[in-house]
């Protein structure tokens, strides 16, 4: 499986995560992102929907809009060199 790459948080300083991802084939989305530990933030995710131990929340900044917006429609997939 290859999954198609979308972008970097373009403001990161270190030119890291945040990352989109998604699986051509099944449409699925891969987030990279800070972890989230904040218990008041875990506790508001798990009071809509439990968090499973196999499962984790991650936080991608408002500023990644376009890139998560363009990994929904399909369109243009970027190369790591790319971003």
């Amino acid at each position: 499986m290859a999954l198609a790459f979308y972008g970097k948080d373009p403001s990161n300083p270190g030119n890291n995560c945040p990352a989109v991802f998604r699986d051509p084939i099944t449409g699925d989305f891969y987030f990279q992102g800070e972890t989230v530990t904040d218990p008041e933030i875990l506790a508001m995710v798990a009071a809509n929907s439990p968090i499973l131990d196999s499962e984790s929340v991650v936080r991608l900044p408002a500023r990644m809009i376009e890139i998560i917006m363009e990994a929904c429609r399909g369109g243009l997939q970027r190369t790591p060199g790319n971003v």
